[in-house]
């Protein structure tokens, strides 16, 4: 029998999961990240996701982190979009993101399926191409993606038969001017990094490079045996996430809710039914916290993409006339949390040292409000090397 739960129950037990409902301590910043990864697009969203997360969170610590101790790990993930997570959980955020099959893969690097069809080959034959080249082609290097593609593509030119490097040479239907093969190479090295080959370094004014894991690390990533990392990723899903379905967790991931069994199956026997206006599952061990969970105060500044505005279930965080307004084929605002609740939009304009965040309230805010989302604004512009603040008010 599914159990029984609330929307407030289910709202306090993801804020609590998500680290919203109060900040973790500054040596906490590897558990923040590694609850479920965080999105780091557009860039520095990752650093203003756990600045709301963690205590004490500047630039010089994420520089740290990344470039330093290399403990944070920048690569393409969930969706294939940038993200950071913890290096010691590599496996997990990778191997474990990657799908099984030759159809989810082409879901998964959605818009490539075509080109390889009229090229007559399949990801598993590009990928291979590819990693038996990129070693030589990015030792003792850091390249962006144009650079990598064009490169890279060049060199498998050489190695098609004719008919196929016609095809591959040709312009293809992504960029003016692009070849169909360097395009599909770009396509591709999302499941180069989720075999744990390259990653990338820190950005380099508009680039974000790519790296060799090895090189990048001193080491391969930490491996662990694919099915046991699908699990793992779906536990961590469900911690974050929970009560969610299949449907949900396949656009999180960004596959067929068809061919998500390989991340379910393993982890069957771990789940129980709730009801949430139709059936749902959570993790077995989670259940006392759904249910005991406390509310979330205080006020926080979401970034675009944060990993808690993630979740597919969408009105259950925010009323469905505001969907429109948060969520944005592009352009995403950032999101005013208040006391646990989604009660505005924001968004940065940086002139010079001088930070403006613009701020449309859903509704009035108590001046006790009022005074904390000036305290948060403040520590943000500080994050993002301000050294004055405007904020101004809209809603």
């Amino acid at each position: 029998m599914a159990e029984s739960v609330t929307k407030s129950q289910i709202a306090a037990f993801r804020l609590n999961a998500h680290h919203l409902a109060g900040r973790l301590s500054e040596k906490s910043l590897l558990d923040a990240a590694g609850a479920c990864g965080v999105q780091n697009s557009p860039p520095g969203s990752a650093s203003l996701a756990l600045h709301a997360r963690v205590e004490n969170v500047t630039s010089e610590r994420m520089n740290e982190a990344v470039a330093g101790e290399k403990s944070l790990l920048q690569t393409w993930c969930v969706r294939g979009a940038p993200f950071y997570f913890p290096t010691a959980d590599g496996s997990v955020f990778t191997s474990g993101v990657l799908p099984v099959t030759e159809k989810a893969q082409r879901h998964f690097i959605l818009g490539v399926e075509q080109s390889l069809d009229r090229l007559g080959m399949s990801v598993a034959e590009v990928v291979g191409l590819i990693a038996d080249r990129i070693g030589d082609i990015l030792s003792g290097r850091q390249l962006a993606i144009n650079e990598l593609g064009a490169e890279t593509a060049t060199r498998i030119a050489s190695v098609l038969p004719g008919k196929q490097r016609t095809i591959w040479e040709a312009e293809g239907p992504y960029a003016k001017g692009q070849p169909l093969g360097e395009a599909i190479v770009h396509f591709c090295l999302r499941i180069l990094t989720l075999q744990g080959i390259v990653c990338f370094a820190p950005r380099t004014g508009n680039k974000a490079p790519f790296v060799l894991v090895e090189e990048w690390l001193g080491h391969s990533l930490p491996q662990i045996d694919p099915t046991a990392a699908r699990a793992e990723l779906l536990r961590r899903y469900l911690r974050c996430y929970g009560p969610s379905t299949r449907k949900d967790f396949a656009a999180w991931l960004g596959v067929f809710a068809g061919d998500v069994d390989p991340w379910w199956n393993p982890v069957e026997n771990e789940l129980t039914p709730v009801d949430v206006n139709g059936p749902a599952w959570i993790l077995t061990e989670s259940l006392d916290a759904l249910r005991a969970s406390s509310p979330a105060t205080g006020v926080r500044l979401l970034p675009p993409r944060d990993p808690y505005t993630q979740l597919r279930d969408r009105e259950s965080i925010a009323d469905k006339k505001f969907h429109r307004e948060i969520w944005k084929t592009l352009g995403d605002p950032g999101v005013l949390l208040v006391d646990g609740a989604v009660s505005g939009t924001w968004r940065p304009r940086k002139t010079g040292r001088k930070l403006t965040i613009a701020v449309r309230a859903f509704s009035s805010l108590p001046a006790s409000r009022k005074k904390a989302l000036q305290n948060e604004a403040e520590a943000v512009a500080t994050l993002r090397g301000a050294t004055t603040l405007d904020l101004e008010w809209s809603g």
